[in-house]
Parts: C-alpha cells; structure tokens; sequence
C-alpha cells in the first residue's frame, strides 16, 4: 500500500449552472436549472445548489421542477460558453500544478511528485488551485478537490463534501474510511450495479471490503475484481485501454419540428455529425441505430448493418431505409447511434474507385466545415434542419467547437 497521497482531483460543482450565475449576475444566489430548449417537456441538465435544496436535480423533468421550485430561473444551456470556461479553468489549474488528465467538461486530476505527496503540501496545492479559480474564473464557480493514495479515491472524495469542498483520504485510514458509505457512493456503481450485488448478499461497502482477492474476481466475473481490491485499498492500478463501443447523438424536438419531414431532416443532420465525429477519431462504423420516442408512449427503435464505413451518403441510405419502418406517430424526439466501432488501423481500406471517391469527398466536406464554419457543406436532406441540435456536451466527451458539427 502506498505510503503518500498520489492524486489530487477536481469536480466543478453544479458546473453549467455555476457558469450561468457567473455570467449572469441577476442569477446569483437564486434556483437556477439549466435545461436542453426551453420546453416543459424536456429535462433539466444542471442544477445550482439553490435549486438542488428544492430537490431538483440533473434529470428532473421541467414541469416537475417548477412545481418543486415556482421560482426557479430556467436558462436554456449555453454549451459553447462552457466549453470555453473549461479550457480557462484547465488553464488556471496549469499554474498550480500540472493537469495530467481530463476526465470531462468539469472533471480534471493531476499527479502529485515528489514533496507534492505529502499531505501538507498537497492541501496548499488545492488551496492554491481555489484561489486561482476565483481570481481568473470568478468566485461562483467553485470546486471540491479530493487527495489520496490513488485516482479511484480522489474521485470519491470530491464527492464527500460539496460544494467547495476538499477531502483527503489517507492510507492508514483504508478500508475503514469507507465503510459509513453507501454502495452507489463508490465510483462505478449504479443502482443496477447495486442490485446485482445485493442479490448476491452484499448490502454494505464494509462487506464489501471484506472479501479476499480472489472473492472480489469472482464477484465481478473478470479481472476487474482484482482492481477493485486494490482500489479501495489505496494501491495504485492500471486500467486496461478502453475502445469506445458508439457514437451517437440525440435531440429533443421543438414543437414545430414534431412531424415527420422535420424529423427526418433532423435525424439526418445528426447522422452527420456523428459520421463527421467517426471520421475525425478514426473509427470505421458496422451498425446504425435509428432511436425514435413519441409524446407519453414507449420508444421505438430499430437498426441496419453497415459495411464497415466512414462514408456519410452510406449512412444516410442506410438511415432512409430504417425511416421507412418507424411507427405512424408524432415523434418527440429522435436519435442515431453508430455501432460496432472498428479503429482505422483494424480495417481494410475500400477497393473499388467510387467508394475511394466518396470517401475523398468526406474528408473534403470535413475540411471545409472546419475552416469556414459548421454546415458550410451538408447533404441536401438536411436543410430545413441545419441548424437544428447544435453542440452539446456529453457526459464523458468534451466537444472541440472547430471541429464537431
């Protein structure tokens, strides 16, 4: 077991919402949920801590949250301004300390080296890193820093005092520490995750902790018991290198796009940018899913094979032809998916000249649109929807704005 504090985490709190009571100050010390559009029908993406005392939270539907809160600021989401604060704030951590990797849009950890991993110099690195915040960012985006002996932990920590917290677990104190914690406190674990194990007699992180090694590998089925082990342990592990299993974008309609041309057209913007994304990480895709949800009824969704492709007029047909099996109804929302990623490097590149063509004419339609702005050139299909779902956030990914559609 490691004998020195090794990373210092960082969590923005209520991070869109924060950004918003910055820029705004008529919004500060007020309930203010960030939503997707302004439509009572959607959700809220972030809530300031004003609002979260109402018990909104991320996920809260619209409606739901104004009867919580009646006075509840709604701001539609901003995502370029968000973007644009994360890089400053990476940039303000930069001076206190190195940035070794980005974990998401308010999400960020940094090696500790040397006297760094000891817990008094850590602690003033943190403090340091807070004032910086304030003084380049502003004093309404704040933070909760986690140090332990490892990442796994430091996460946990900024979960264990926020807002503007900051947390140190140390060695000696491991497992024990833990055991007041609830199971879905432990990053990784989710309510389904939760239920497997209470099924399997573990209701508590205590009983968890208490299995051996090998009983933690039979747990979870792989070697991936093993890390768990020595994660709540304080070691220090390894993580196998992950390949991303989909691409995929989704987008709630307004009310005047909620039929089936609009729809349409939007579905095929989205095709766009994902097959614009797959492009620009290297991935060749094998399965395109069609998602479709209906205003108060279940979703629909089906899905076609593809030929191991980057090229968007293939994907496109191969869209048109799934459009065609949809349900006769009014679609609310609508959604594609790129599965069956193969990276670039795995995949035989296409033989026959047309398909060489068209491929050419995807990275030259990429070009442009990088260099003089999105949807300079799009398919024609797409139209009355290019300016329909602009950037967006997701939960892990940190879009590029020079370069995601």
């Amino acid at each position: 077991m490691s004998n020195h504090l090794i990373t210092l985490f960082l969590d923005l709190n209520s991070y869109f919402a924060s950004v918003e009571q910055q820029l705004r100050p008529e919004l500060r010390d007020h309930p203010v949920a960030v939503v997707p559009l302004m439509s009572d029908a959607t959700c809220c993406i972030a809530a300031s801590y004003e609002a979260k005392a109402f018990g909104i939270r991320t996920g809260t539907n619209v409606k739901e949250a104004k009867r919580l809160c009646p006075k509840l600021r709604i701001v539609e989401a901003r995502h370029e301004r968000y973007i644009d604060f994360h890089h400053r704030i990476i940039a303000a951590v930069d001076t206190c300390i190195p940035v070794e990797a980005i974990h998401s849009i308010d999400e960020m950890s940094a090696r500790l080296l040397g006297v760094e991993c000891q817990e008094v110099r850590a602690v003033e690195i943190a403090h340091n890193i807070k004032r910086t915040i304030t003084e380049w960012i502003g004093e309404y985006v704040r933070c909760s820093i986690g140090i332990a002996p490892n990442q796994f932990l430091a996460k946990l920590a900024t979960n264990l005092h926020k807002p503007d917290g900051l947390v140190v677990i140390r060695s000696h104190e491991l497992p024990q520490r833990l055991f007041s914690l609830k199971l879905t406190d432990l990053p990784g674990i989710a309510s389904r995750t939760q239920r497997r194990l209470n099924s399997l007699g573990i209701y508590t992180v205590e009983e968890l902790c208490a299995l051996n090694e090998m009983e933690m590998v039979r747990l979870f089925h792989s070697v991936l018991g093993r890390y768990w082990y020595r994660r709540l342990r304080g070691e220090q592990t390894t993580d196998a290198p992950t390949h991303r299993r989909s691409i995929g974008h989704q987008h709630v309609l307004p009310p005047k796009l909620r039929n089936d041309v609009d729809a349409h057209a939007v579905a095929t913007r989205l095709l766009h940018k994902a097959a614009a994304r797959a492009r620009r990480l290297r991935y060749w895709a094998g399965r395109l899913t069609l998602h479709i949800r209906h205003n108060h009824q279940p979703g629909w969704s089906a899905w076609t094979r593809l030929n191991d492709t980057q090229d968007t007029l293939e994907m496109i047909q191969a869209l048109t032809r799934l459009w065609q099996r949809r349900p006769d109804k009014l679609p609310q929302c609508v959604g594609v998916t790129l599965h069956h990623l193969t990276a670039e490097h795995c995949v035989t590149q296409p033989l026959f000249p047309q398909q060489r063509r068209r491929m050419k004419l995807c990275a030259a339609i990429d070009q442009l649109n990088v260099k003089y702005g999105r949807n300079v050139v799009y398919p024609a299909t797409m139209h009355d929807a290019r300016d329909s779902a602009p950037l967006r956030i997701a939960f892990r990914s940190v879009p590029d704005p020079r370069h995601d559609l």
